[in-house]
């Protein structure tokens, strides 16, 4: 009897062990193809997600079999091992069947999707007539591959068709004739994230070596699997994940062509490669000459070339708008003296955001007392018919250039930058009106002037400075300096609200004077 019963504890004891098998049966996979791994490394989960468990890897090369799918996530057994791996690290390959489906799209630019979800990004498109291969059904929606996409369309636009399958060996050769012509149809690419990682090989283990925008458009070269090889604008190629764009059969200069276009402003403009002055320079553009606007990035546009490329182009160096001839000017009725009806002044106050300026003695930070010493005088000059164009209306920084720009592109009839001086000598002060080109001297002398009528600091007069906002200026220009932060007495007098109010009125007065002085000319 002790005998009987220890036997039946080591028979109870290998079972929960897993020494004997027990009477239970694995569920049964359905045969959905193999997976082969295209990254140096691919782990395998436990579950669809980064943040699953690691329980092995495949390298690259391997082939496992797929079970299922979710998401960008796909289940496969490989070896003993059955878990989940990422689908942009794998490329997938249908099961041999005897038949097949077939989806023809009933429609044109039929989304072809992401995920089955209406907000999911759009791989690319097929039209009326197209074929693609049935992947599977999901009710709604049906995975499809098309094009070396794989994705998902819309099932009530689609009609399904049967199809046998060739031989093995007249299948493969006609994979790829049907891949090959499928390349060809695939022109461009739209980014359509905010930034994308360019990678050297169709893996995200490879290195990074550029990085694109939303709304770029570039030339398809190749694709593998779901990643895309794209044409850079510096002429190297590299590779992005074909779910964060839009596939088009359009060549990249028409793709990314628009209603918006700029215009060059001067001869000998430099567009660059990237969107800094300090990138490689792809070609020159003279004036006049208008090109299509891709997308912008900062303070620089990203224009189509006639060759299919794409380059950055400066703000500050173009005008936007689409018409070669100067618009007729309206009927202005005659100005008369005293008035500023018709014109078109830029009020520059200067500093900003991370560029503080001069700090006084007394901690008055400059970009303070130049935007609104500048809103003030905007209220005078408007009061006065002038149209008041502002680089920056609250604390932001803007790019020198930029405010030039600013000055070209309004055809400003006069420029004012307004700043607040500071030296090292603590016993300077007084006001400075400064201009760099002859064109710009005289509305100095008439704001000198009508500064010195206003302020009871010591006047310094108009003087010659090589400041890029008057170098760089094609308008009548001035930067006036409204007295020294670096010195105790003057800081405390050009910081109180009284000397703001008398020096806009200033200003203001030596505008009136300088263009009724042109009435009499």
């Amino acid at each position: 009897m002790q005998r009987r019963l220890i036997l039946t504890l080591l028979v109870f004891i290998l079972a929960l062990s897993g020494t004997i098998p027990l009477a239970v049966t694995n569920p049964a996979h359905a045969d959905n193809g193999e997976v082969s791994a295209t990254g140096s490394t691919v782990n395998i989960r436990t579950g669809p997600g980064l943040s699953y468990e690691v329980i092995g890897s495949m390298k690259q090369g391997d082939k496992a079999q797929q079970v299922s799918r979710n998401g960008d996530w796909i289940e496969i057994r490989h070896g003993n091992t059955e878990g989940w791996v990422a689908s942009w690290l794998v490329s997938t390959e249908p099961a041999q069947n005897t038949s097949a489906q077939t989806a023809i799209s009933s429609v044109d630019s039929l989304n072809i999707r992401a995920q089955a979800d209406l907000s999911s990004a759009v791989l690319s498109k097929m039209n009326a007539g197209e074929q693609a291969q049935v992947i599977a059904s999901h009710g709604d929606w049906t995975e499809v591959h098309f094009r070396n996409v794989r994705g998902f369309v819309s099932t009530q636009y689609i009609s399904l068709t049967e199809q046998k399958a060739a031989a093995p060996d007249d299948s493969a050769g006609e994979q790829q004739e049907q891949a090959a012509q499928a390349l060809e149809k695939l022109s461009s690419f739209r980014i359509a994230v905010d930034a994308l990682n360019v990678r050297a090989e169709p893996s995200l283990n490879a290195k990074i070596q550029a990085s694109v925008k939303e709304g770029q458009v570039f030339n398809v070269k190749g694709m593998d699997g779901n990643w895309v090889q794209l044409e850079l604008i510096d002429g190297k190629t590299g590779w992005v994940y074909a779910f964060y764009g839009e596939l088009s059969d359009q060549p990249a200069q028409k793709a990314s062509s628009s209603d918006e276009q700029v215009t060059v402003l001067t001869d000998g403009t430099n567009l660059r490669a990237q969107a800094n002055t300090s990138s490689e320079v792809v070609t020159r553009a003279d004036a006049g000459m208008q090109l299509s606007v891709a997308g912008k990035e900062g303070q620089w546009y990203l224009v189509a070339l006639e060759d299919g490329r794409q380059a950055y182009i400066a703000d500050w160096v173009v005008r936007t708008g689409t018409s070669t001839e100067p618009a007729e000017a309206e009927q202005q009725p005659a100005r008369k003296a005293g008035t500023l009806n018709g014109l078109t002044i830029v009020l520059d106050p200067g500093h900003g955001g991370n560029d503080g300026g001069t700090v006084g003695v007394r901690k008055t930070n400059e970009k303070d007392l130049t935007l609104k010493t500048a809103e003030i005088l905007s209220h005078h000059l408007r009061s006065a018919g002038a149209e008041v164009v502002m680089t920056r209306q609250s604390d932001v920084y803007v790019d020198l250039r930029h405010r030039v720009s600013e000055s070209h592109q309004v055809a400003a009839d006069a420029f004012i930058s307004i700043h607040y001086d500071a030296t090292e000598d603590s016993t300077v002060s007084g006001f400075t009106s400064y201009y760099q080109h002859p064109y710009q001297q005289k509305l100095a002398e008439h704001i000198n002037g009508g500064l010195a009528g206003k302020l009871t600091l010591d006047d310094r007069g108009a003087r010659k400075g090589n400041y890029l906002v008057l170098r760089d200026n094609r308008q009548a220009a001035v930067l006036v300096e409204l007295g020294f932060l670096s010195n105790f007495n003057e800081e405390r007098i050009v910081s109180s609200d009284q000397f703001r109010q008398q020096a806009a009125l200033g200003l203001y007065n030596g505008i009136i004077s300088y263009f009724d002085s042109e009435l009499s000319e």
